[in-house]
């Protein structure tokens, strides 16, 4: 799959692009990076790119055309119709459901705006999707992107050291979209507090039911939103059930 995107900031992305377990899916480009810089899109000795906005206010809006030249550039060069999409507050929340479904796909094409926002007639005209991280605004979509191809990455065939550990993540339907456990290792005492003895024993029934009970009892907690979907999707044994009946 190949991923390109746009940014004022390719530089923010090289060493993301070359640390951790994902840069494996990186360097294979099994999960291929493409980065386009803005500026040598834009016109003028100054390369500008945003101005004033019309009616007056704080900050600058990116200008439309450059943003056009330069996603004209990048469709030009891939061989599929790759979707456009904008990181922005006004998008649809990304989530596991939402990763899994990129991670299938053959990539898309990322813009990542700043300052007060994007022209929006470019985004009337190219954007297909428009994605958030949550209810908060960032400096630009550059921490979104690394996010998306963070997720989508590490659920890369052979990308993570075990192929099993991503189906014990939080929010995976494996684990019926509950939230993950606590995790323990050695030693088994550490500054005077053991390991719960569950794990402890070898009793593999044993530790499974706690690892299923610590998840439900902190997803009730937490998230008690995602109990409610597991219960609708009829997720939730008699067993669990009763165990949340307990909290």
């Amino acid at each position: 799959m190949r991923f390109d995107v746009i940014t004022l900031f390719p530089e923010l992305f090289a060493p993301f692009l070359a640390a951790g377990v994902t840069r494996l899916a990186f360097e294979s480009k099994l999960v291929d990076v493409r980065l386009w810089n803005l500026r040598d899109f834009a016109e003028g000795n100054y390369r500008r790119i945003d101005d004033r906005p019309f009616g007056g206010g704080p900050g600058m809006v990116m200008l439309a055309e450059p943003l056009a030249v330069c996603l004209e550039a990048v469709q030009g060069e891939r061989a599929d119709a790759a979707p456009v999409v904008l990181f922005s507050p006004v998008g649809d929340k990304l989530d596991h459901a939402g990763v899994a479904q990129w991670s299938a796909s053959a990539g898309a094409i990322l813009v990542c705006g700043r300052y007060e926002g994007i022209d929006q007639r470019f985004i009337d005209r190219h954007v297909d999707v428009q994605l958030s991280l949550g209810d908060f605004v960032l400096s630009g979509g550059e921490i979104p992107a690394m996010a998306l191809l963070d997720a989508v990455a590490r659920l890369q065939p052979g990308v993570l050291n075990d192929a099993g550990s991503h189906q014990e993540d939080s929010f995976n339907p494996a684990l019926d979209g509950l939230l993950d456990c606590p995790h323990y290792t050695r030693p088994e005492v550490w500054r005077g507090v053991s390991a719960p003895a569950q794990l402890l024993s070898g009793h593999h029934a044993q530790i499974e039911r706690w690892r299923r009970e610590r998840r439900l009892e902190i997803t009730a907690r937490r998230r008690p939103e995602l109990i409610a979907a597991a219960r609708a999707a009829g997720r939730l044994a008699p067993a669990d059930e009763a165990f949340l009946a307990k909290l």
